[in-house]
């Protein structure tokens, strides 16, 4: 095969594999996930037949880690976290602890060191954010308490995985590994005190340095960016937008700060999620996620080694003991200790009862720094296909405990952590409520926007958001005048509110709220014929004229609309010279 045909190759079979195994295990009610992780083993070195490249399907991957935390850090919600905060950052908190020294515990039995065993844990501990989305989607938990709990729950581990994923390198040779790209680090010497200490003193200023740009810089340059892509009503520019500053900040954050590329994409999201572009931007940037998802769980699967099923079946289902039971219960047991129901503990142990995209990172991160064997990273890989897998049964098994205990539990049992919950459910109907009136602000807005000016009616709620954008407000206090005959034309006047004159040929005409003018000249493409002055406090809402063309090429319903009545004016400003009608008209 020509070697500039390997990466069609890579891509073409990897997402025909995913679609085809991805479709059968959806029929067979499992994640497609797994049919992704099956499709990489397809075509991974340790099975006949096709064998995709290894180094552009790695960074195909990273793309793909790229998108998938750039849709974390957009759905990460700082409210919804801190409504659920007393149960979701001890719990989780406690539960990477926990579940972390039961994977130290369990590599402890098979002989690894240290390092690998943090690893290896940190590995088990974490769930994947997709698949609980998906299992409380379909299940309709996500906007419960139990739900948002659990996302909570996740955002604390994502935010804890990204955390360590900068740590990480810094400890690696002290942990027994080696710095990326160093070898295969047998001999490396460990740092001195002062060396680690002053290393990681630079890894967290970086990471620091970086976040605080961000999150200061950030909020207001790229929004500023992004209204201004939206004015332009280019679709793929929008989006070819928010993909700029998904790869371009992941990208630059690792050039220039050091931090890794999944941390740079995080904050990139981050940014985003506060601002209005957030839901369009999520939308827009979602299909190529998805896809470079799809390639980044085949890349992962391209790493499993199937034998290990076979040379190790004790291992794999240690792991998964772990993986479901271990986690599950210690999830439940926090659950209970903060003193919150058993139904709402159940739901959150079902769906962390699996782990899934930030395990994969990490094992590639501690494989690529000689701290995690090739055997635990098949073992993980193992324990999140079986995992993931076995989801469903999961929450089946949580539904039928749930069901038991309301028919037949005690009193007592049934009401343990009623008050605990019945306080974070006022909270989330607070959030909840701020969220719908911000909604409702902006459909009362749009809804007079419409009344005030009915020309605009033809005009989507997409595109009214657009127009919006486009909408540059200006005042203009009584006697000033707003255009002055002769001049260029600028844009076109809808008027808010306020009154103004316009001093046309023979005659002098009155506007009021709702009314326009200046579209004219834009229309004929000739200077200013008439002198407008306000003759009230005015508020304008200008169209102009670059957004002004663009808007009407896009809207030709609108276009002609107004056209006619341009027409009809100067159809009456003719009438007025010929006739000398009388020297003042009033029009709504």
């Amino acid at each position: 095969m020509p070697h500039e045909a390997t990466l069609i190759a890579t891509v073409a079979v990897g997402f025909m594999l995913a679609f085809v195994f991805g479709y059968l295990a959806e029929r067979l009610r499992l994640p497609p996930l797994v049919g992704y992780l099956v499709a990489g083993i397809a075509v991974g070195p340790f099975t006949p037949g096709f064998v995709a490249d290894g180094p552009i399907a790695g960074q195909l991957a990273e793309i793909g880690v790229i998108l998938l935390m750039f849709g974390v850090g957009l759905h990460f919600s700082a409210a919804d976290l801190m409504a659920v905060r007393k149960v979701a950052i001890p719990g989780a908190v406690g539960q990477l602890v926990a579940a972390t020294f039961l994977g130290i515990g369990l590599s402890y039995l098979m002989g690894w060191p240290l390092g690998a065993g943090i690893v290896f844990g940190l590995s088990l501990a974490v769930a994947s954010t997709v698949v609980l989305l998906k299992a409380l989607e379909e299940r309709n938990l996500l906007d419960t308490p139990a739900g948002r709990v659990a996302v909570g729950w996740l955002i604390v581990e994502d935010l804890a995985m990204v955390l360590v994923l900068v740590l990480l390198p810094a400890f690696a040779v002290l942990l027994g590994g080696h710095p990326l790209g160093a070898g295969d680090g047998h001999g490396a010497i460990p740092p001195a005190e002062g060396s680690l200490l002053l290393t990681l003193a630079l890894t967290l200023g970086k990471v620091a340095t970086f976040g605080a740009l961000a999150l200061l810089l950030g909020p207001k340059v790229v929004p500023w960016v992004l209204a201004s892509v939206a004015r332009t009503g280019s679709r793929e520019l929008f989006t070819l937008s928010v993909l700029a500053i998904a790869m371009g900040i992941a990208f630059g954050s690792a050039e220039i700060f050091g931090v890794s590329f999944a941390l740079g994409a995080f904050f990139a999201g981050v940014v985003l999620s506060e601002s209005d572009f957030s839901h369009r931007a999520a939308a827009d940037s979602l299909p190529l996620q998805d896809a470079f998802s799809v390639l980044f769980f085949v890349s992962v699967g391209m790493l499993f080694d199937p034998s290990i099923l076979i040379r190790e079946p004790m291992a794999v289902l240690a792991v998964l003991a772990v993986i479901i039971l271990g986690k599950g219960l210690i999830a439940l047991a926090l659950v209970l200790m903060l003193r919150f129901p058993i139904n709402l503990g159940l739901v959150v142990s079902a769906g962390l009862a699996q782990v899934g995209e930030f395990s994969f990172i990490l094992i590639g991160l501690g494989f690529g720094l000689g701290l995690l064997p090739a055997e635990g990273r098949d073992l993980v890989l193992a324990g999140a296909l079986f995992s993931i897998a076995l989801n469903p049964v999961t929450f089946s098994l949580a539904g039928l405990i749930q069901t038991r205990i309301r028919l037949d539990g005690s009193p007592a049992l049934q009401a343990f952590g009623k008050p605990r919950l019945a306080e974070l459910e006022r909270e989330l109907a607070t959030i909840r409520q701020r969220s719908e009136a911000r909604q409702d602000a902006k459909a009362v807005e749009l809804n007079a926007l419409l009344e005030l000016f009915p020309v605009l009616a033809s005009v989507s709620g997409h595109e009214l958001d657009e127009l919006l954008l486009m909408f540059q407000p200006k005042h203009a206090a009584p006697g000033t005048k707003v255009i002055r005959k002769g001049d260029r034309p600028d844009g076109m006047y809808f008027i808010s509110s306020g009154v103004v004159e316009i001093d046309a040929p023979e005659r002098r005409i009155r506007l009021s709220a709702g009314a326009f003018f200046g579209e004219m000249a834009l229309l004929a493409g000739t200077r200013r014929t008439a002198d407008v002055s306000a003759t009230d406090y005015c508020r304008f809402l200008v169209l102009e004229r670059r957004d002004f063309d663009r808007f009407m090429a896009r809207h030709p319903r609108v276009r002609t609309a107004i056209s006619a009545m341009a027409d009809e004016r100067r159809r009456r400003n003719r009438e007025a010279i010929e006739h000398a009608v009388s020297p003042l008209v009033d029009q709504a």
